[in-house]
């Protein structure tokens, strides 16, 4: 079956307010493959020398129900992947091809599937778990600079939409938007969050007030959060904006910087889905450490 027809923003605003599931953490399930991730460009290091690979996690992903395909290319950023001896055009295209290969996975897949490309922030790129702390220190037109590339070379394959995930900080979230505006192409902006505001201290209604003002954001919410911060945050969102809302949380474990690990949760924590979709969630999935079976599960639940 080809990619769905239909827009995303149109399904997510349809009668009945349908409720499409997104994939799952892609690193967790490359590993699980047997992908090496180490190095600084993570994910991206096995879009460069494992291509079918990333193609095998999208599929994987695909049957367990999934509607929407994460692009690969989160921590792929120019001066990052320099530093890995990779030029601007090797970088442009590495980001190409995360979209060709989730394109091609969807077309694959037996239902409608849409390819929604990443777009991580800058501190991913900086591999040490800045994307957790923000407040990096460049200007947001200096964060724009750095973002405008890579939107160009994603927005060149065609991907249905845009995911500007993983967002620490309102001073990123404003470049991200400014070239969006740019572009005329549709996105979704996703926060991480930890204790009610974001990972770089600000209040999540200022936050989401920024996506509010924008007429090409889709949805907004969360991602890479623990579960029990999505319920708030999402309500935060509803109370300042119109939009469809996104949550795609991790299974509540710690990212150590220091050691390049998780610290998992003592207690698996829970997961719910249903109030998340009551508050106003359209776009319902997971994040790191999230794999296929529970995509698999979260189908189920969310039939």
């Amino acid at each position: 079956m080809p990619r769905a027809s239909l827009p995303l923003a149109e399904a997510l605003n349809g009668p009945g307010g349908r409720t499409v599931l997104l994939d799952g953490g892609l690193s967790n399930q490359l590993a699980d493959q047997g992908c090496d991730l180490s190095g600084g460009l993570w994910t991206g290091r096995v879009l460069a020398e494992r291509p079918e690979q990333v193609t095998a996690a999208h599929t994987a992903y695909v049957r367990a129900g999934a509607e929407v395909l994460i692009t690969s290319g989160y921590q792929v950023g120019y001066a990052a992947s320099a530093r890995h001896g990779h030029g601007p055009q090797r970088s442009a295209a590495l980001l190409r091809r995360s979209v060709r290969l989730a394109v091609a996975a969807a077309r694959a897949a037996e239902h409608g599937v849409w390819v929604a490309a990443s777009v991580g922030p800058y501190g991913a790129v900086l591999a040490d778990g800045s994307e957790y702390r923000g407040r990096y220190g460049p200007s947001v037109r200096e964060l724009a600079a750095f973002h405008r590339p890579r939107i160009e070379a994603l927005l060149a394959e065609g991907p249905d939409v845009l995911a500007l995930e993983t967002v620490p900080d309102t001073l990123e979230a404003e470049a991200l938007l400014a070239v969006l505006a740019e572009t005329g192409a549709r996105a979704w902006l996703s926060y991480t969050v930890a204790d009610g505001r974001t990972r770089a201290g600000q209040p999540l209604p200022e936050a989401f007030a920024l996506a509010a003002a924008s007429p090409q954001v889709i949805a907004v919410g969360v991602n890479c959060c623990d579960p029990a911060e999505v319920l708030p945050a999402l309500e935060a969102a509803a109370a300042v904006t119109g939009t469809p809302l996104v949550a795609y949380p991790n299974d509540g474990s710690v990212w150590e910087p220091a050691t390049a690990t998780w610290r998992a949760p003592v207690t698996p924590v829970p997961w719910p889905a249903d109030a998340w979709r009551d508050a106003g969630a359209r776009l319902i999935g997971g994040c790191c450490r999230i794999g296929p079976d529970r995509i698999a599960a979260l189908a189920a639940t969310l039939r």
